[in-house]
């Protein structure tokens, strides 16, 4: 059940056990709404987080350089900055982890949100336990990948029809060696086709592939990022060559892949 903020809400019980974090972990907060902030905050903080919070995206930067931040949660709809924009800034120049929270819930603005790098998307209202249970989750899967980045530091590159996908430095380029802009997403969908070439992959295996968090997924996101990978390859969405779908099943990369 979603926590009524207009009320006192309703996890405030005297005695609740919301678990403790061995090391604490630094929380930023940007929340416009003061009741929402209040509640995100104490939630947080009951669930052994340290919690800074902020009205609007003006000091967030700040915040962040100044450093110690582990995970920021993000109201995308802030009345002084572009929310989506803030959030591709934070996890570009920072890496840190962030969960947008946003009265906007339906499947294209979370599709939207989790395409410019955000861990996970909570719409509003929402069950405090909830979020401090996703905060946790996308923490630990910081460390799980930290962990197994020194094992998976040697990143392969493709070559496909004149077509360079670089592994190491998420970059997609031309014959011409001109660079062809990709979302997160995006990448993540083209390499997984292309490094399991021949091969028809399900939708649902597509999203456990490229998805990087407990989220709630949509076999809608992935129509919609290979329609837009199909127009970026300019692969021919009525006759594709590289991409092609499969009735009933989900898409296969059919392109001849040489792996350096």
């Amino acid at each position: 059940m979603g926590t009524d903020f207009g009320d006192r809400p309703a996890f405030f019980v005297a005695g609740a056990v919301w678990g403790t974090n061995p090391v604490e972990k630094h929380i930023l907060v940007v929340e416009d709404d003061p009741d929402v902030r209040a509640v995100v905050q104490h939630s947080l903080t009951r669930g052994g987080f340290r919690v800074t919070a902020l009205s609007g995206g003006a000091k967030v930067l700040a915040a962040l350089a100044a450093g110690g931040v582990d995970l920021a949660v993000v109201d995308i709809g802030l009345p002084d900055t572009d929310g989506l924009a803030l959030t591709r800034q934070i996890r570009e120049s920072h890496g840190i982890g962030v969960i947008i929270l946003s009265g906007r819930g339906d499947t294209t603005d979370r599709i939207v949100g989790l395409e410019v790098g955000a861990d996970d998307y909570l719409a509003k209202p929402f069950e405090p336990r909830e979020l401090v249970a996703r905060v946790r989750s996308v923490l630990r899967r910081i460390e799980e990948r930290a962990a197994k980045a020194p094992a998976e530091a040697r990143q392969p590159t493709y070559k496909f029809n004149g077509w360079t996908l670089d592994c190491a430095a998420m970059s997609l380029a031309d014959a011409e060696a001109v660079a062809v802009q990709l979302t997160t997403g995006e990448f993540k969908l083209l390499e997984a086709l292309v490094s399991r070439a021949n091969r028809v992959l399900q939708r649902d295996q597509l999203l456990d592939l490229i998805s990087s968090n407990d989220a709630p997924a949509f076999d809608r996101s992935i129509d919609v990022r290979v329609g837009r990978l199909r127009r970026k390859l300019g692969d021919d969405s009525k006759n594709p060559q590289l991409i092609k779908t499969v009735r009933n099943g989900g898409y296969i990369f059919v392109g001849k892949v040489d792996r350096l």
